[in-house]
């Protein structure tokens, strides 16, 4: 099952601390922030007011050095789910946050933030990557939908689930409660709005069956704002076009070039005749023109890389540094074409707080093998890793 991950008490405090003097809570009541870090160092927890959560969700996101999307951060819904008390409760709000969220394919940003979890780092978590996801299927013919999905498949037919075999079953939420014992929610069908893709050119490729949903609503990262931590606590922006491409595209997804380089004659023989750029080409195609047929909203890389610039500048501007990994910014579908390419940027800091954690981040070095201590010694470290990539040194 998933791990706690337990932060020592006074780091917590001092993440309190750091929290409640961010200038965006200025306007608290004078003695607010040291009355929470009392409460934080004496009961293990404590709780915040709505403005203080819904600041803190979108410092949050604000934060998040691999989201190129940041740009809208200001316009993050917030849905206060903390007195939910038991897995149904939440699956509940998940639902209730499905529909808003996809707002008949005009897509909002919201957040659902579920109770915080206990000094002991016990607490309801998602055990799904995102609140949608297809179903992937071990047979003898080999994997039938999703390979990304293979181990929480598995889970979920460990817990009573039975798929019908097909290649976009969507999967049950699967949520785990504080005593690590895990319950399954069916995703209620009318809540998954799905896209079938078609191409403006090309009337074959309907014939492939291919879709993919609306609304990409994480649900396995930890929300820690003020020294806590929730735990439960899915959100959304909406898909960039290219995220979808790789979802079908990769060798190790639902690998479609193939046949959609058959279906268009392409020859296949070695890589030098760049079959594969051919025809994920076409498939992005067609996945900007189905959404947009379908009226689902969407961006593509190359509007999202100039907003996210624009982002970087306002950010500048206000005299903020704006962490960013650049190998996650940059589309995977002609990246050098995009300007977020061309320029590095301020590492990412993984102690910046309020953030998303993910799940998986590793523990910290050994003392053998310390960070570096200081935010220059981080710049530099990240500089030359991307001039290794041979970008070139604009700010």
């Amino acid at each position: 099952m998933l791990a706690r991950r337990v932060t020592p008490i006074e780091d917590r405090v001092q993440e309190c601390a750091r929290f409640f003097a961010e200038p965006e809570l200025v306007h608290l009541e004078p003695g607010r922030g040291a009355d929470a870090t009392r409460r934080l160092r004496a009961a293990g927890t404590y709780w915040h007011t709505l403005d203080e959560l819904r600041i803190g969700t979108k410092l949050a996101w604000r934060n998040h050095d691999r989201c190129v999307g940041r740009r809208h951060w200001r316009a993050l819904d917030v849905r206060d789910a903390r007195t939910a008390t038991n897995p149904a409760e939440l699956a509940a709000e998940c639902w209730e946050h499905l529909r808003q969220a996809t707002n008949r394919g005009a897509v909002r940003s919201i957040i659902t933030i579920g109770p915080p979890v206990d000094a002991d780092g016990s607490g309801f978590r998602i055990i799904n990557s995102q609140l949608i996801r297809y179903a992937g299927y071990r047979t003898p013919q080999g994997i039938v939908g999703d390979p990304a999905n293979l181990d929480l498949t598995d889970l979920a037919y460990e817990h009573g689930w039975r798929g019908e075999g097909g290649r976009f079953d969507v999967l049950p939420l699967l949520i785990q409660s504080p005593d690590e014992s895990v319950q399954i929610f069916d995703v209620p069908a009318d809540l998954v709005l799905e896209v079938p893709l078609h191409h403006p050119e090309l009337a074959w490729f309907a014939d492939l069956d291919l879709k993919w949903h609306a609304v990409p609503a994480v649900s396995n990262m930890d929300l820690e704002i003020g020294g806590l931590t929730y735990a439960c606590a899915p959100f959304n922006g909406w898909y960039v076009s290219s995220e979808i491409g790789r979802n079908l595209g990769d060798t190790n997804r639902y690998n479609v070039l193939p046949d959609i380089a058959d279906r268009m004659g392409l020859d296949r023989s070695n890589e030098r005749t760049l079959w594969r750029d051919q025809a994920l080409i076409e498939l992005s195609r067609a996945i900007l023109f189905s959404y947009k047929r379908s009226r689902v909203h969407l961006v593509d890389h190359h509007t999202v890389a100039r907003q996210f610039l624009d982002h970087v500048d306002r950010e500048q501007a206000a005299g903020r540094a704006c962490p960013t990994d650049w190998t996650w910014i940059n589309p995977p579908l002609s990246a050098s074409l995009t300007p977020t390419f061309h320029r590095y940027y301020d590492p990412p800091n993984p102690d910046l707080r309020p953030a998303f954690v993910r799940r998986d981040t590793p523990p910290p070095p050994p003392d053998n093998h310390p960070e570096p201590s200081d935010a220059t010694n981080r710049r530099a470290l990240w500089r030359n890793a991307v001039r290794k990539l041979g970008l070139s040194n604009k700010v």
